[in-house]
């Protein structure tokens, strides 16, 4: 009844191949998903606070802290040593940590393989410790990633001895190692003196209250909730149906030129499809998947509409070293319209394997300019990959009228795909993550820096320092209908913060003038809180399932500040013509404060705006 899952580390870099199993580039939404993902496996209410003590399941945040590399130009994750700043810790790295931590009450955490400016995640005290139990409260058990300990002995050289890795991570708060590692070598740390009894018993202590936790020892086993769960409830109609759901509403239309799809039911009489991921029930699933319930591929999925649909898989494998360009454009001659669905798969991104391309392998590219030159109509182009692929040159050629990104969309992907291509749904989905142009392959994948530098050309990463260009930006997708924006009664519009007592007011070296939030207190923070209405209105002819991006920005740049900053979101279902009004509740106190250099929140003087499609409000804060 214990998961090591959810994997909440940022998707940092485009090329990371573990990416395809996070929420994204962005702290907010990978918080939030990691909140809602921990409620839902230990069994507490989607608010919190139900749970008392007991846990349906025990569900574990990973991979603790600074990972994102596995590897990369013979670069692995188990030696790579992650160089750090406070300000990137605290405003990027950690936050989803602590809310998985403090409002998802994880049971679980599991620390990484990397070190953190020298220091082997699994041996540092200040992480486990100091941080998770003593600032955060964490109350659960720390595990290893798989043969961690070990690592930091063999290969890392951090340990003298075997058993000094021993003593090294139980007394930094590691509880259990995934491994054989402490199974071997505790027993002569102890002999040795090097290793107080006392470190086993709170390893022991935070391991079995949660064996107690998970009723383990409640008696019979069979007469316990989850004794008999069985295949039948797994692909339940209503799971298989939920399933769908998610594959619907995270599959994201990036272009659809002169209104291209959905395709007619009714007047498309002969379909093509092609594409080396056309069809695989196998790519659908991406990595740590289990058995799918049924196995449909978006091939058999869009036969289910058109009857006459011809099939050819164009290249070999998603590799594409070889490619049959010909037979593909003959067959795209001689239909209504071609469906184009290609990518990546577990042979290009996975655990282990870092991409060095951002561009789709092999003649991929070949084969769809071609096919597209040659078919009737403008073509559907697919794409199934975790990570991004630049496809600048299918965005801007007209003869590929739609691009469609499906991640790795899971069992139901196919009937998903097939259901918005023929508009039996209307897609809503946004980019989690910006799409890089190839060029960004020039920065190492090694540094961990967010923030740019200009001296040296260093671009930075992810929507909030990125100052490069993109093939699409985070937050990205359309939709079969237009919505429109309105930002509506803002309480408030000027925060004096010169009220509260306990302040003193720092000067920035481009003489923004800021304050501590820490010195503001709890008190005016909770009383400076105000609310946002935010109109919206589905001006299109198909009811859609549109989500509300909020972000603030501010009107000075520069200095290490985000260029902008997600700071809600939420989604609404609006029939055609229907309008509604969303609220976001802020404070300012966190929406509107940035990390400094030392790693704390301040809150600056100046013009902030709350943006919303391009819509912008101003928000005046006075020092």
């Amino acid at each position: 009844m214990t998961f090591w899952a959810p994997n909440i580390n940022i998707f940092r870099d485009p090329r990371w191949g573990r990416g395809q199993e996070t929420p994204g580039e962005d702290p907010l939404v990978t918080g939030k998903y990691a909140v809602s993902y921990v409620r839902g496996v230990q069994g507490d209410s989607f608010q919190g606070g139900k749970l008392k003590g007991h846990l349906q399941a025990s569900a574990c945040c990973k991979h603790f802290t600074a990972y994102d590399l596995d590897n990369w130009k013979g670069v692995n994750r188990f030696v790579f040593d992650a160089r750090v700043t406070i300000q990137d810790l605290a405003d990027t790295y950690q936050p989803p940590f602590q809310s998985c931590v403090q409002q998802g009450k994880a049971s679980g955490i599991m620390c990484a393989y990397n070190r953190v400016n020298g220091v082997p995640s699994c041996a540092d005290f200040n992480l486990l410790s100091k941080t998770a139990r003593g600032q955060w409260d964490f109350h659960g058990y720390i595990t290893s990633d798989c043969d961690a300990v070990s690592i930091i002995y063999n290969d890392q050289g951090y340990a003298k001895s075997p058993e000094d890795a021993v003593v090294d991570v139980l007394k930094a708060g590691m509880d259990l190692n995934c491994g054989s590692f402490l199974q071997k070598h505790t027993k002569a740390a102890v002999e040795q003196k090097k290793l107080p009894e006392s470190a086993i018993d709170r390893a022991l202590h935070n391991l079995f209250s949660i064996r107690m936790r998970l009723g383990l020892f409640n008696g019979n086993p069979t007469e316990q909730p989850f004794s008999n769960i069985g295949p039948d409830q797994v692909c339940s109609q209503e799971h298989q149906m939920l399933a769908l759901e998610a594959a619907r509403n995270g599959i994201v239309l990036l272009k659809n030129s002169a209104k291209l799809l959905p395709l007619s039911k009714s007047t498309t009489t002969s379909l093509a499809v092609i594409g080396p991921n056309a069809n695989s029930a196998q790519t659908l699933l991406g990595n740590y998947a289990g058995p799918p319930c049924k196995s449909v591929t978006p091939l058999q999925a869009l036969q289910n509409y058109i009857k006459n649909t011809i099939y050819h898989p164009g290249c070999d494998t998603v590799q594409c070293s070889s490619a049959s360009i010909d037979k593909a454009v003959d067959i795209a001659k001689g239909v209504d319209h071609v469906v184009l669905i290609m990518g990546l798969d577990q042979t290009q991104e996975r655990e282990e394997l870092d991409r060095v391309d951002l561009v789709l392998p092999g003649k991929q590219q070949e084969l769809i300019i071609n096919v597209a030159r040659c078919a009737k109509n403008p073509i559907v182009l697919v794409l199934l990959c975790g990570g991004p692929v630049d496809v600048s040159f299918a965005k801007y050629d007209k003869n590929i009228g739609s691009i469609l990104w499906a991640g790795y969309p899971g069992e139901a992907g196919g009937i998903a795909l097939a259901d918005i291509i023929f508009g039996d749904h209307n897609p809503g989905g946004r980019l989690p993550v910006t799409w890089y142009p190839q060029e960004f392959v020039k920065v190492p994948m090694t540094d961990m820096r967010m923030r740019p530098d200009s001296s040296s050309g260093y671009p930075g990463r992810t929507y909030r320092f990125y100052k490069g260009q993109s093939v699409f930006e985070f937050g990205y997708g359309l939709s079969y209908s237009k919505y429109s924006y309105e930002l509506k009664s803002v309480t408030q519009n000027k925060l004096y913060l010169n009220q509260s007592s306990t302040m003193h007011v720092i000067d920035n070296s481009d003489s923004l003038r800021s304050t501590l939030v820490s010195e503001l207190g709890a008190e005016f923070c909770k009383e400076s809180e105000f609310s946002v209405r935010v109109g919206v209105e589905n001006q299109g002819e198909m009811a859609g399932k549109h989500p509300i991006l909020l972000f603030v920005r501010q009107a000075t740049h520069g200095n290490g500040r985000p260029r902008k900053q997600l700071i809600g979101f939420k989604s609404v279902i609006l029939s055609a013509g229907e309008k509604a009004e969303i609220e976001f509740e802020l404070s300012p106190c966190e929406h509107f404060s940035r990390t400094n250099e030392d790693g704390l929140k301040v809150i600056e003087e100046g013009t902030h705006f709350l943006v919303v499609g391009d819509d912008k409000y101003p928000i005046s804060i006075i020092v």
